[in-house]
């Protein structure tokens, strides 16, 4: 019999506040753009790292995760023992709860992990290696998606990074609330909050963002979502946006990860 003692899981207890319909845009982004590649996966997992003292983001992304990919199934990872055992009676079918943390405790390698709100709490020095060891346990054409967002999902900014790291950039917000793009800088993650400040790419993105809002004034007239698409057209003359259209409709705008990394 072995009698070694469960390892301790990798990284520290947050605060784990957490609300219903919270990550809804992170969710349709994921659903939209990682679809494809979850219904083609043999074994579809999904795993929501830190989902907090509810396990209501678990149940939601399972279910629209669903809506996309039939077969994929969720698991849902606290280092909190409390919450895992709190999260227990929600299981169902293709859900389930586990205790753990970084290091990601299940025999398969997920074709997703979102872990969104939760390095927002820890250095920045330690994001590259939290991401690294993230993105060592996908599978192949897995995607790790970790960002920060409001208390209620009206503004939210992710990162996206595959096996080989850091791909993009997504700014997500409810367009009724902005009074101008660089009101995201309060939810960027935590390998960039920090550097919003001039001299540093972010910093330079969001300033030009609100040059091209304040251009596309008068598209107000049409709606909040009219002048959006017109100052993302606009930013994408000179930063390396990645989406079209259909995205900037829903309030979003993803760019190339390289753009807006930091310097050094």
């Amino acid at each position: 019999m072995n009698s070694r003692a469960p390892a301790r899981p990798v990284g520290a207890v947050t605060r784990g506040t957490t609300n219903p319909n919270r990550l809804r845009r992170m969710d349709r982004w994921i659903a939209h753009t990682h679809g494809g590649a979850l219904r083609r996966a043999v074994e579809p997992i999904a795993v929501d790292l830190g989902y907090g003292a509810a396990p209501w983001t678990a149940v939601e992304l399972l279910e629209r995760l669903r809506a996309v990919a039939p077969g994929v199934r969720v698991v849902g990872v606290e280092i909190e023992p409390a919450r895992v055992a709190a999260a227990k009676r929600y299981e169902r079918e293709g859900l389930v709860f586990r205790h753990g943390g970084f290091e990601v405790p299940i025999p398969q390698r997920p074709m997703l992990v979102r872990a969104a709100n939760v390095l927002r709490q820890y250095e920045e020095g330690e994001v590259g290696a939290v991401w690294e060891r993230l993105c060592g346990r996908l599978a192949a054409g897995g995607l790790l998606v970790e960002g920060t967002c409001d208390e209620i999902g009206r503004r939210h900014v992710w990162v996206a990074l595959g096996p080989e790291g850091a791909r993009t950039v997504t700014f997500a917000t409810r367009l009724g609330s902005l009074e101008r793009p660089s009101d995201l800088a309060e939810r960027l993650p935590k390998a960039l909050i920090h550097r919003n400040v001039p001299g540093e790419p972010v910093h330079a993105f969001l300033r030009d963002f609100d040059r091209a809002w304040a251009a596309a004034a008068p598209y107000a007239s049409y709606g909040a979502r009219q002048r959006w698409m017109r100052a993302v057209r606009e930013l994408a003359a000179d930063w390396p946006v990645t989406d079209g259209p259909v995205r900037w409709r829903q309030g979003e705008v993803t760019v190339r990860w390289e753009a807006l990394a930091p310097r050094g």
